[in-house]
């Protein structure tokens, strides 16, 4: 039997994630660069016959298809109909997926550092009456590609990491992606039943999946927050180079673990627009995670099991592993799951289900930052 590495996964069914040269290109980040780069950058996944690449692709978009039903059950929660398959995408695949919707996510906000930078220049040559410095194309181009090498190595190592995800996809159709090769890997290094291991992480996408759409306004409402605090933490012109100063003074300490990567980047009064942010994450993580495991061992036999050794392995990261994730902000990931986990339980053992679903009424019942440590506070303001 031959083995071939399951990073390289048979085509996905239409429509496939976007190929590297259809990814958006601004003068700061050549995203097809960093998509194209960072796809050849990353490993290879776990070595398998092509035989049980097909079976694997085949039963991951069966478990996409079979978590819609307890999923909307555990979680009262209705969908439109119509909702397009998962994709099953390899490597590479959730690469040119995230390089595309980074580049729509970030490129206004992007956009506005260009021109500030092009105003400023323009000011201060007007002030020394000299002619405005013209930055040719060429030098443009090296900048964005020089850009696009540093965010290919990010999403080389991230792509090595993720299982699944619902992409938003701010200027194209969301979708759910199953990244085949990390399920593969993950289920064979925790020795778990594949086929429930398999469903499980589809019960926490397809989580996801529900709660953008069966909320009309959280997607909008999440990526207009996302390019507000991106605008808001973006440096003046001006100031990039003491920002860069004062960032690789601080890593030390973020390395060491004592302090957050955001603590670095951002003012104070940025902190607490990021907190309002990191408080709705924290409610998406948390509840997807509860309602992964409360379908219960009637549709996953195994789920204890899983749940025990999917903990352990979070927790069991080697040391470069967490220098990456501290540097990269992961750690708070991580954190978003267990946080928002036990402000979602708390509140349905409080108010139930249906009174935990108010939280999806308006942007203003979303928990703020002390209620996700407080779920009584929640239940008081949103409930009386």
């Amino acid at each position: 039997m031959t083995s071939t590495p399951a990073s390289h996964l048979p085509a996905p069914q239409e429509p496939t994630p976007p190929a590297a040269h259809d990814v958006r290109c601004s003068d700061l980040v050549d995203w097809g660069f960093a998509a194209a780069a960072a796809g050849r950058l990353g490993p290879p996944g776990p070595r398998t016959s092509r035989r049980e690449v097909e079976s694997l692709v085949a039963e991951l978009r069966s478990a996409g298809e079979r978590a819609v039903d307890p999923v909307a059950t555990t979680a009262r929660m209705e969908t439109p109909p119509g909702t397009p398959p998962a994709l099953v995408v390899d490597r590479p695949g959730w690469i040119r997926a995230n390089a595309a919707s980074m580049g729509a996510m970030l490129g206004p906000v992007l956009d506005d550092v260009v021109s500030r930078k092009r105003e400023a220049d323009r000011r201060r040559a007007e002030q020394a009456g000299r002619s405005v410095p013209q930055v040719g194309e060429r030098a443009q181009r090296l900048g964005s590609t020089i850009t696009g090498t540093e965010v290919a190595g990010i999403l080389s190592w991230i792509s090595t990491k993720v299982l699944g995800q619902y992409d938003l996809a701010p200027q194209g159709t969301p979708r759910l992606l199953f990244v085949a090769p990390n399920i593969l890997g993950a289920e064979r290094e925790l020795e778990v039943d594949p086929s429930d291991f398999r469903l499980w992480v589809a019960m926490h996408e397809e989580t996801h999946r529900v709660q953008f759409t069966a909320v009309p306004w959280l997607r909008e409402h999440v990526i207009a927050s996302a390019r507000s605090i991106g605008a808001e933490m973006m440096p003046e012109p001006d100031r990039m180079g003491q920002r860069l100063g004062e960032i690789v003074a601080a890593l030390p300490g973020v390395l060491r673990g004592e302090t957050d990567i955001t603590q670095v980047l951002a003012t104070p009064e940025q902190r607490e627009r990021l907190a309002e942010v990191t408080a709705v994450m924290s409610l998406l993580e948390g509840h997807a995670d509860v309602v992964m495991d409360e379908v219960g061992p009637s549709v996953i036999p195994t789920v204890a099991d899983i749940r025990r050794k999917f903990q352990r392995r979070r927790k069991g990261a080697g040391n470069v592993d967490k220098l990456l994730r501290r540097l990269l902000g992961m750690e708070a990931k991580m954190r978003q799951y267990r946080d928002g986990a036990v402000f979602v339980r708390s509140v349905t053992e409080q108010v139930g289900v249906d009174g935990f679903n108010r939280v999806w009424t308006s942007p203003e019942t979303l928990p703020l930052p002390t209620e996700i440590a407080d779920p009584a506070a929640w239940v008081a303001r949103v409930h009386g």
